[in-house]
């Protein structure tokens, strides 16, 4: 059986992104979603770059308060 696998278009990511990270609590898993999330994009996207790069901060910010 063939699956169709459907990539969530540059702005459905960013907008998953954001949501995700909206409130000042983070729940742990939300970091394996946002990278998960980064995957549904083109390796040589900007966006999932920048977004790859604002992961990083977010997590490091979210490490250094616990």
């Amino acid at each position: 059986m063939h699956r169709e696998v459907t990539l969530l278009t540059e702005n459905e990511v960013q907008r998953s992104f954001r949501n995700m990270f909206k409130s000042k609590e983070v729940p742990p898993d939300t970091f394996d979603k946002a990278e998960a999330l980064l995957e549904e994009l083109r390796a040589e996207s900007p966006l999932r770059h920048r977004l790859s790069i604002e992961l990083d901060e977010i997590r490091k910010l979210h490490t250094a308060k616990a």
